[in-house]
């Protein structure tokens, strides 16, 4: 299935014209920063079989994520969820929304996106590997492969646990 694919001052032309553009990133990364007049309606509550409907639905339906990945890999479920509306993809997502220098809502209280603090971690703990390995034991470079096959982990099965622990932190807590 081929869904249409908008540019960002294209999606800011059919919004001024009555079209509505769904976030489909996960409320934290909406909180942190969204387009003006986007609504929030994550992709895990989509996959899961929810419907757009009681959003209020102009045509057409624009969707975006962060970069355009997760919307376009779930192109599927997205016509679905907003059946019988067209759907419209918006090309690379909110980073080329800011590239075109169009405007944000960004909430600086809010946490960072758990993926960007899981590589914040994960680089602080191999460089500490490696520093002390070099300067303490060589046995402490263990420390840097140990946070390597983690990542490699995670990579092939999706399953992240610095990330499960990370968004399980006091920080992370979703400031109203």
């Amino acid at each position: 299935m081929i869904v249409k694919t908008v540019t960002p001052s294209e999606a800011q032309e059919l919004m001024n014209n009555g079209s509505t553009l769904i976030d489909i990133r996960e409320p934290a990364e909406f909180l942190r920063e969204h387009v003006p007049g986007a609504h929030s309606f994550p992709l895990s509550d989509i996959v899961l079989g929810k419907s757009i409907k009681n959003l209020p639905i102009q045509h057409p339906v624009i969707f975006h994520c962060l970069a355009g990945s997760r919307t376009t890999q779930n192109a599927e479920a997205l016509v679905r969820a907003a059946a019988p509306v067209p759907v419209l993809l918006l090309s690379g997502g909110i980073n080329a929304w800011k590239s075109a220098n169009l405007p944000t809502v960004e909430d600086k209280k809010q946490p960072l996106p758990i993926m960007r603090q899981v590589q914040i971690a994960a680089g602080t703990l191999i460089l500490i590997g490696v520093l002390m390995g070099y300067t303490i034991d060589t046995s402490l470079f263990l420390l840097s492969g140990f946070v390597g096959a983690g990542l490699l982990f995670a990579g092939m099965s999706g399953w992240c646990g610095m990330a499960i622990l990370l968004s399980n932190m006091p920080w992370n807590r979703i400031k109203k």
